[in-house]
């Protein structure tokens, strides 16, 4: 509670203009909330470094989707919707709160920049890697007055290389920062690194500066100075910055990750306020493991769509019921969580013959489930959905079916999820181009496939007292206007 007040008072008090939280755990989520709410009310933005890389949620779980969830994973996905940022490194902590106390949230993920080097335009170009910023391309507008100041040997281009043709001259200097801050860029960086005072002469140094405080207060645009290393910024250079509104950055990776927070708050707070969080304590009770066809059933019942199936006892009843279905069939030993690898499952079965020898070879088991076989999918999803020791549950999407661990290919959405929320999740797969259609291949049913999402979504959250794991996988996306299917699926929850 006194800590509660604390952040509170924090927030109110006038001189404050963003937060950092150093945080072990999370211990309750309304206060979270409120947390949140509060700096997107008074735009003070929050900042958290959160350390401990739990593997709890993973303890116990035999789905798929466990391998993909886990409660840093998972903290993630509840800050980024909370509009709360995320770093990993004190560094980082301290990058971001400048930027923040500077500007506030950055308006989008675009970033300039600009050396008299081309290794350093490297580099930059090279953290924002795998970040969530970009560097787009020059304007065409601002291509005649970059070249007139840079000349003719200069590439333009952002990362630009501004090479020395203008170093240690104030007013070019100025032109060239004032052309490249133009551009419409949320935060436009140059790179300097000060030498020691007490060895070098370094008042050119101090003229660029200088030509970087004119040219933001010219363009009117938001701009820092970044020095690679720490010790490259002299604190009496970086107060004058500060006092002019030039972000003091201090580390390539750093001012990087410091971007990429800014935006994501930024576009956090763009959206409406996010629905409370799903906040549901689990029931005691021993922990069953449903069949996969009273899986489906209960799954069906809230708009999943399945495959069509009969249940069989015996191998000879098998057969039957695959007579009865219309070949080709899809046979399935039931009471088995990982079926391809316990050779619990024969696909593509033409007639009663191999039904009945193919059911005979299956490993003892709780009876059979047989489908009508399904044509081959567009892609293929998991959904899912596992049970946090501190954020209880949220669902997971990813690249289903066998590359799942593979492809590396997730997200983890926080519960309750709108189709927005869905739909958004999806198309930052990698797996989306071919939802859209790869190279010239069919598209898939996206919207079946955000339904369906949203149907086991729902499913969760209804059941979420007693629900502790859902693997639905893979959910086959068909070709456009032909749906989904939920060829598979695992519940476990208390009874």
């Amino acid at each position: 509670e006194q800590r509660r007040q604390g952040l509170d008072t924090a927030k109110a008090e006038a001189r404050v203009t963003a937060l950092g939280l150093h945080v072990e755990g999370f211990g309750d989520l309304s206060a979270l909330e409120r947390l949140a709410a509060l700096a997107r009310h008074t735009r003070k933005p929050v900042v958290v470094l959160k350390v401990g890389r739990s593997e709890q949620a993973k303890r116990a779980a035999v789905s798929h989707t466990a391998s993909l969830a886990g409660s840093d994973a998972v903290a993630d996905a509840v800050l980024a919707r909370l509009g709360l940022g995320r770093v990993q490194t004190l560094p980082a902590l301290l990058e971001t709160l400048k930027l923040l106390h500077v500007a506030g949230r950055l308006a989008s993920h675009s970033i300039s920049s600009m050396s008299c080097s081309g290794g350093e335009a490297s580099l930059m170009a090279d953290a924002a890697v795998g970040r969530n910023v970009e560097f787009p391309a020059l304007q065409p507008q601002q291509l005649p007055r970059l070249r007139r100041v840079l000349g003719e040997m200069v590439t333009l281009s952002n990362p630009l290389d501004y090479h020395t043709f203008v170093w240690g001259d104030l007013a070019r200097q100025t032109e060239a920062f004032s052309a490249m801050f133009e551009g419409g860029y949320a935060l436009n960086l140059v790179v300097l690194d000060f030498p020691r005072g007490d060895r070098c002469d370094a008042s050119e140094w101090a003229m660029t500066a200088d030509a970087v405080i004119a040219a933001a207060a010219a363009s009117g645009a938001l701009a820092g100075l970044l020095a690679t290393l720490p010790e490259n910024m002299p604190e009496p250079i970086a107060d004058r910055l500060m006092a002019n509104g030039i972000i003091a950055f201090c580390g390539i990776d750093e001012a990087i990750t410091a971007a990429e927070v800014a935006a994501g708050i930024g576009q956090a707070w763009n959206r409406p306020p996010p629905l409370p969080l799903l906040d549901v304590s689990s029931i005691d009770g021993e922990i069953e493991t449903l069949t996969e066809a009273d899986a489906k059933a209960e799954l069906a019942a809230f708009g999943l769509p399945v495959p069509k199936g009969l249940l069989a006892s015996s191998p000879g009843q098998a057969a039957e019921q695959a007579e009865r279905l219309g070949f080709p069939v899809v046979l399935k030993a039931l009471g088995i969580a990982h079926k391809t690898e316990a050779g619990a499952v024969a696909l593509n079965l033409e007639d009663v013959e191999a039904v009945s020898n193919a059911a005979a070879a299956m490993p003892p088991n709780a009876g059979f489930l047989v489908e009508k076989m399904i044509d081959p999918p567009v892609a293929e999803l998991i959904v899912g959905a596992i049970r946090d020791p501190v954020f209880g549950l949220s669902l997971t999407l990813g690249a289903g079916g066998i590359f799942v661990e593979l492809l590396d290919d997730s997200i983890i959405l926080p519960l309750p999820a709108t189709k927005t929320d869905i739909r958004a999740a999806i198309s930052r797969l990698k797996l989306a181009k071919l939802i859209y259609g790869y190279r010239g291949r069919p598209r898939g049913d996206l919207e079946a496939a955000v339904g369906a999402v949203s149907a086991a979504a729902d499913y969760v959250v209804k059941n979420a007292a007693c629900l502790e794991e859902l693997d639905i996988n893979p959910l086959m996306v068909l070709p456009e206007g032909h749906g989904v299917i939920a060829v598979d699926a695992l519940i476990r929850r208390r009874r």
